[in-house]
């Protein structure tokens, strides 16, 4: 059974606070993300930033495990926590490339749709920045939030581009061009985000709510009732899952 230490506990002779700070920092990384660990790893991560506030990428790690609680638990979301973390990695780190997607995700889920626009932009403008569809797709996503449904297809079409296997980008296209009502090809965006990554893609619960949604609109009638059963599977429990058995139960 693993037992996180403490500040104190982990502390090495003769080690500055500096390095103190990355001991520290690597053991909430690897609780986090080998381990999946993620109360630990943060109080590994914030003893970091208590060792050496300058410790940018420590802030990062806190940011990111901050938005993982408002996955695994709405209750324990702590988004402003999660912004303060991220802007101060920033900070530390003007060319943060990650720690700057990550402040755009904050900001989206905190429905600052337009100011997680305004500091995702610049990486899409990155020719340095390794993993542009995250950008592109983050920017698309704000997009749909706004309603700006031609701005988002431009913003997806570009991530999508980026990384034919980015799942996400696809099931955001999917949702972009459903909302125009040009359904074949919200169709066709739906199974490429459910065939992306060569299967590893085939549990994205939601891209089978909705090409179950735009099979119903084209009256393809079984096959929606094919992805609604397989929605239903993957688990019941989720709001896709809910939509699912809600949809089954109206579909002859």
């Amino acid at each position: 059974m693993l037992v996180a230490c403490s500040t104190r506990d982990a502390k090495a002779p003769g080690q500055s606070s500096e390095q103190q700070s990355v001991a520290e920092y690597d053991v909430a990384r690897d609780l986090w993300l080998q381990r999946g660990q993620p109360r630990p790893a943060l109080a590994h991560a914030l003893s970091a930033i208590e060792l050496d506030d300058d410790n940018a990428e420590a802030h990062h790690l806190a940011a990111l495990i901050y938005l993982d609680f408002c996955r695994l638990d709405p209750n324990e979301c702590r988004l402003p926590e999660a912004e303060r973390h991220a802007r101060a990695a920033l900070e530390l780190k003007s060319d943060f490339r990650e720690a700057r997607n990550t402040l755009g995700v904050v900001l989206i889920h905190l429905k600052r749709y337009q100011e997680g626009i305004d500091v995702l932009r610049p990486l899409t403008l990155d020719i340095l920045y390794q993993t542009p569809e995250n950008a592109w797709g983050n920017m698309g996503w704000a997009y749909l939030e706004l309603n700006q449904s031609e701005q988002a297809i431009e913003a997806l079409r570009r991530s999508t581009a980026a990384q034919p296997d980015f799942c996400v980008g696809h099931y955001r296209l999917g949702l972009a061009l459903e909302k125009l009502q040009r359904n074949e090809e919200a169709l066709a965006s739906f199974t490429r985000a459910i065939e992306a990554g060569g299967g590893r893609c085939q549990g994205l619960q939601v891209a089978y709510a909705g090409r179950a949604r735009v099979l119903e609109v084209l009256r393809r009638s079984q096959e929606a009732r094919n992805d609604l059963d397989t929605c239903v599977r993957l688990d019941k429990r989720t709001d896709a899952g809910r939509e699912c058995l809600a949809l089954r139960a109206r579909i002859p």
